[in-house]
């Protein structure tokens, strides 16, 4: 098939969504596809040829990446681009995936998760991996994947959505209650979060977390282990416990750096079997209620009573070979491979009806 694997783009996940674009361009051609690597935000603007025979190109467009330890400097981005527009998507990106047979959104974060692209695509009658428009935007949005929630029999922290200015910090210092977590309303990545403990810290956060956006939820902070559980085809895969560095918080560096600076990410999991099971179900659950298609990753606290206490979801989560999605699965001999071609199946499965 001709895949074009959307990577990149515009956000603080950029270079998060080159590397998941790229490893998994790479993974379909490996498995036979045609499958070419197109940035959402600087699209075709460096191929010359007719755009039909980029499937051909023998290395799928692809370059060498790497997730960097510092989040993307989106102004460098944004001057680097020779295309000439205000908008997001870059040169012959909707001409590009007219031509393929479907597209595979390696996107994180605004215009992939956000539901954008979905409904591009869907407007221009491209089937695509994930889910669809509406789901993707609820999900994005922290308070609104609560408020559907709501109804189910999922546990979530006590929390209160608000916008401010820094005229209002300390006032809010005042009224929220610590220890919490106080987190950009659309952010990913563990880019904008922040964790106070008390109300000096929490006043520093509300003022870092302004670089970010004004738009933010605060939860109470649940005290437990840190499990994240994938779900494919609506079946949960293998919890994994992620144990950041000793000391620190799981933020952009111990997500994605090896070694000293990295988390350690333990799967399967040490769990007994009501710990496990109650993950699972909850993982499922999240999925059918948000309506979600194919695959997703959702984030827990287990507490000491053996709880899951559900943080937030990812729609498209990371999917470079060492990312926790492939990792769950390869415990079920589900190579890195064999799961990205597995999630155009499915995707397309889902398409047809």
């Amino acid at each position: 098939m001709k895949i074009v694997v959307l990577g990149g783009g515009i956000s603080t996940e950029r270079h998060v969504a080159q590397v998941t674009a790229t490893s998994v361009c790479q993974a379909l051609r490996r498995r036979g596809h045609q499958a070419i690597y197109v940035d959402l935000f600087l699209g075709m603007e460096n191929y010359h040829r007719p755009l039909e025979e980029a499937f051909l190109e023998p290395d799928g467009l692809c370059g060498n990446v790497a997730i960097e330890v510092q989040e993307p400097d989106l102004k460098a981005v944004w001057e680097s681009r020779a295309y000439q527009s205000p908008g997001h998507l870059g040169k012959n990106v909707a001409e590009i995936c007219a031509l393929a047979d479907c597209v595979f959104v390696g996107l994180h974060g605004k215009d992939g998760e956000d539901g954008k692209i979905q409904a591009l695509l869907e407007l221009i009658g491209v089937p695509y991996t994930g889910s669809g428009p509406l789901a993707s935007a609820i999900a994005m949005n922290k308070a609104m994947a609560k408020r559907v929630l709501a109804n189910s029999t999922i546990c979530t922290p006590a929390w209160r959505e608000l916008d401010y200015t820094e005229a209002d910090i300390p006032r809010l210092t005042e009224e929220l209650p610590v220890p919490c977590a106080v987190k950009v309303i659309d952010g990913g990545s563990s880019i904008g979060v922040e964790l106070p403990d008390t109300r000096e810290e929490l006043a520093a956060a509300l003022k870092r977390i302004l670089r970010y956006g004004n738009h933010v939820i605060v939860e109470n902070k649940i005290f437990g282990r840190e499990l994240t559980v994938p779900v494919l085809d609506g079946h949960a895969l293998n919890p994994i416990e992620v144990i950041p560095p000793e000391g620190t918080e799981f933020d952009y560096v111990a997500k994605y750096q090896s070694g000293a600076l990295g988390a350690r990410e333990i799967c399967p999991a040490n769990l007994t079997p009501e710990e496990d099971r109650r993950l699972r179900e909850a993982a499922e659950t999240v999925q059918k209620e948000l309506d979600l298609r194919v695959y997703s990753r959702s984030d827990f606290i287990l507490d000491r009573e053996g709880q899951p206490w559900f943080l937030e979801v990812n729609t498209l989560p990371g999917m470079t070979p060492n990312s926790l999605i492939p990792r769950s699965a390869r415990v079920d001999g589900i190579s890195y491979d064999e799961l990205c071609e597995k999630i155009v199946m499915l995707s397309l499965r889902e398409s047809r009806r």
